[in-house]
């Protein structure tokens, strides 16, 4: 019963991804169609792994070898479960499009692997799969650190609201993802095991619904990412000594951004402040990184002395006010945002600034 609960959960998160369009966890977050996609995918397969090794353990005997069967349905479960985890977590990276491939191509000694314990029908190269996986696992690792650390910089490049941007919880899945496969490769057999596992799966499900459906789909990857990703990429790590930037972006960035106060506006994005004060987005970035410092950094600064001077504005007047409050006039969509910011650039908390301050 635990057994086939689980894969009915799956099938109705599957169904769920697939049919629903609105959120149930956050109605207010707009996720990415193309995470919706292979979490939905992933899902699918999950029940259709249930169902199979529910088969072979209950009608073994009609379907041949008992072990060659096994050893079958391990193989499918390893080859195809490694390039959706893969999908799955470069879906929730939304700077550029990463190839599968590599991955892909990666499976294909698993598969060597256990043609050769099907033609000899010795479980003895099992270690063998066992030793790859682990080293597979490693490289992902590696890998993804990689990935969502670069992530991480081109958000902070792009984007003044981190909020429902960052993919740090993309380590958790992938741990759990290469825990279950893991278990999976290294344990034999036994009632432990069995709900061990279907424990994992519940979670497994719960843990990507919740991911899904709080990760907020960005700006069209077409407009961002494509033709002059390598360039700017390369550039902005680099600080390109050798590109000449406009020297009117400072005085833009004074007379639009801070006089016009465009940094109140709630998710505004590196493109469109580059539209805003009529410059390239490429320039931009060129300019904040010559400046050392991030277009999120930038953004959060004039928010945070826009707060001071509304704290100071009120406490001067007398009128009654919430840091929560002042934080969403300052621009801040959430108040925890506003609260990270505000420490490391003032160097305390909202509470302990604004008792040192009160009557300043």
């Amino acid at each position: 019963m635990f057994y086939g609960g689980s894969m009915i959960f799956a099938l109705i998160a599957c169904i769920y991804l697939l049919f629903r369009r609105s959120n149930a966890i956050a109605p207010e977050v707009v996720p990415p169609l193309r995470l919706r996609r292979w979490v939905a995918a992933f899902f699918a397969v999950m029940v259709m792994s249930h169902l199979s090794w529910f088969a072979l353990v209950r009608y073994s005997r009609l379907f041949g070898d008992p072990l060659i069967n096994l050893v079958v349905a391990a193989a499918l479960d390893c080859v195809v479960l490694i390039p959706l985890i893969m999908g799955m977590l470069f879906s929730m990276l939304q700077d550029r499009r990463r190839p599968l491939w590599p991955f892909i191509l990666a499976s294909l000694p698993v598969v060597a692997l256990f043609a050769v314990i099907i033609n000899r029908h010795d479980l003895t190269l099992v270690s063998w799969v066992q030793g790859y996986f682990m080293l597979m696992t490693i490289v992902i690792i590696i890998y993804m650190a990689y990935a969502v650390r670069q992530y991480s910089l081109w958000l902070r490049n792009n984007y003044a609201d981190l909020e429902h941007k960052e993919v740090w919880q993309s380590f958790m899945v992938l741990a759990i993802c290469l825990l279950i496969l893991s278990f999976y490769i290294y344990s034999s057999s036994g009632m432990t095991y069995e709900y061990t596992l279907q424990v994992f799966d519940y979670l497994f499900v719960i843990i990507l619904l919740w991911r899904v459906e709080t990760l907020q789909t960005l700006e069209n990857n077409d407009d961002i990412t494509q033709t002059t990703d390598v360039e700017m990429v390369t550039a902005l790590h680099t600080s390109a000594p050798q590109t000449t930037i406009p020297g009117n972006i400072g005085l833009l960035l004074e007379q639009y951004c801070e006089g016009g106060q465009l940094y109140l506006r709630q998710d505004i994005s590196l493109s469109e402040l580059s539209k805003a004060i009529g410059t390239n987005r490429y320039y931009l970035s060129l300019y904040f990184t010559r400046q050392n410092t991030t277009y999120n950094a930038y953004i959060n600064g004039l928010r945070i002395q826009h707060f001071v001077r509304l704290y100071q504005e009120t406490v001067a007047a007398n009128r009654p006010f919430t840091a929560q409050q002042l934080a969403q006039e300052s621009g801040f969509r959430s108040y925890s945002t506003f609260a990270t910011a505000f420490k490391q650039r003032m160097g305390k908390t909202v509470t302990m600034w604004m008792r040192g301050n009160i009557f300043k």
